[in-house]
């Protein structure tokens, strides 16, 4: 296991792959040096920034002068890096691994990209509006995953990575549109399960996801008004 040095993180606390960063350093013991990106003032896109990713997205990580960009393979390489012989989070197994890294593909392609949807346009173009298919695009996922969830966990009976990735997004949606948790039974378990668990998980994901949900439609409401005013 490598030494922990103190790790740049660029990141918002607003932003669900941002907390699965910081959720999987704590599990991991790993200090962190939060550099703040506030998206909406456009840090992501000053030219110090753009230097780090010119994808413009965050988060983003300098580990001594070694950088990487999207929240899963950060997590990936914390892991591999400064885990510990033997840990289940991103396990040896290939097999293991393989249930890991679809659970890791789903938070990214099925879980946020449908969140994103909703929200970049109310963030970034002064829209106001709340599309209902875009909305229900969004709550198939909670269907997917409640399904998907044959176990305690996503990859099995041990808390991995595709866990940490896909409770910052779930958990963000929830606020953003709750489900009726009466017909998702498992994943309600599997949240409730991960609340408990995850180190200090009000501090580092939960306290951000309300505040994501509640800046949004307080902008939701502001674009509504200014286009009204016109």
């Amino acid at each position: 296991m490598a030494t922990n040095p103190i790790i740049k993180l660029y990141t918002a606390k607003l932003s669900p792959p941002g907390r699965a960063v910081e959720l999987t350093a704590k599990l991991l013991g790993l200090s962190l040096d939060i550099v703040p990106i506030n998206l909406l003032a456009g840090d992501h896109r000053t030219d110090e920034f753009l230097r780090l990713n010119p994808q413009h997205t965050i988060p983003v990580i300098d580990d001594g002068g070694v950088i990487v960009r999207d929240s899963h393979a950060i997590i990936i390489y914390l892991v591999q890096k400064y885990g510990k012989d033997g840990q289940t989070l991103y396990p040896e197994d290939p097999i293991a691994r393989a249930k890991v890294n679809a659970g890791l593909h789903f938070d990214s392609g099925v879980l946020f990209s449908r969140l994103r949807f909703y929200f970049e346009p109310i963030l970034y173009e002064g829209s106001a509006e709340v599309p209902q298919d875009k909305i229900d695009y969004m709550k198939k996922g909670y269907e997917l995953l409640n399904d998907a969830l044959v176990e305690d966990y996503i990859a099995g009976s041990s808390l991995t990575l595709a866990d940490v990735s896909c409770i910052a997004t779930i958990a963000t949606m929830e606020e953003f549109f709750p489900m009726d948790r009466s017909r998702y039974p498992a994943l309600v378990a599997w949240i409730e399960r991960l609340s408990r668990t995850l180190p200090e998980y009000d501090q580092l994901n939960q306290e951000g996801a309300v505040e994501f949900a509640e800046i949004c439609e307080s902008l939701r409401l502001k674009n509504g008004a200014s286009v009204a005013a016109k």
